[in-house]
């Protein structure tokens, strides 16, 4: 079995090692630092199970997901991350993932979850299921942040972090004149007025 883990961290990539190594002690598993190189191993060999977080340096967060589906759509994908459930669970889901977990999670949840990949079937937790119900439903009160985009809520994260449009664009590897854009289409969907608001709004939410 080959396993590919994608994280900036050394020390998160050497822990998943050892509690999947306790598992599958013959597992064949591959460690990279950020997207770029996910994708070029993904290029050129094959993995039975693709695990990735979502903020890493260059590119990062539902583009990788992305990304990761067309190059090989065939592989399961777990997404581990510390943004929390509800803000990127559903979105990774929808975009391709097989499951989502918070880097919170108990070592036997991962191994279950990528249990799960390996058999073929998704890695849904009772709270992602309902998070799942409720978009689908249409259920987002309280949460009209769902009615952005992937790209407008990566906009809106930056924002709340206090950068400017001009570090966004560069984060993103966008012009200016994108963000500004975005930023106003993030305006008007959730009908607020200013970077401030929308940094308010983002504390309110637990978005930040």
């Amino acid at each position: 079995m080959k396993i590919i883990i994608a994280d900036d961290h050394f020390i998160v990539r050497r822990g998943l090692i050892n509690i999947l190594k306790e598992k599958y002690n013959l597992a064949e598993i591959t460690e990279v630092p950020d997207a770029a190189e996910l994708i070029k191993q993904l290029l050129k060999d094959s993995f039975d199970v693709v695990i990735t977080d979502l903020s890493m340096p260059g590119q990062s967060g539902i583009d990788v997901v992305k990304q990761v589906k067309e190059i090989a759509p065939k592989t399961p994908l777990l997404v581990l991350s510390t943004y929390p459930i509800e803000q990127f669970a559903v979105r990774t889901i929808k975009s391709g993932a097989s499951g989502y977990l918070n880097k919170e999670s108990s070592f036997s949840e991962l191994v279950n979850a990528v249990e799960a990949l390996i058999n073929g079937k998704k890695y849904i937790t009772p709270e992602v299921a309902t998070l799942l119900a409720d978009a689908y439903s249409g259920d987002v009160k309280g949460k009209e942040y769902e009615s952005l985009s992937d790209r407008e809520f990566e906009v809106l994260k930056l924002i709340a972090q206090g950068k400017t449009v001009s570090e966004v664009a560069e984060c993103l590897s966008l012009s200016v004149n994108t963000i500004s854009t975005y930023r106003a289409r993030i305006l008007e969907k959730l009908n607020l007025h200013s970077t401030i608001d929308i940094i308010k709004y983002s504390l309110e939410k637990g978005i930040a």
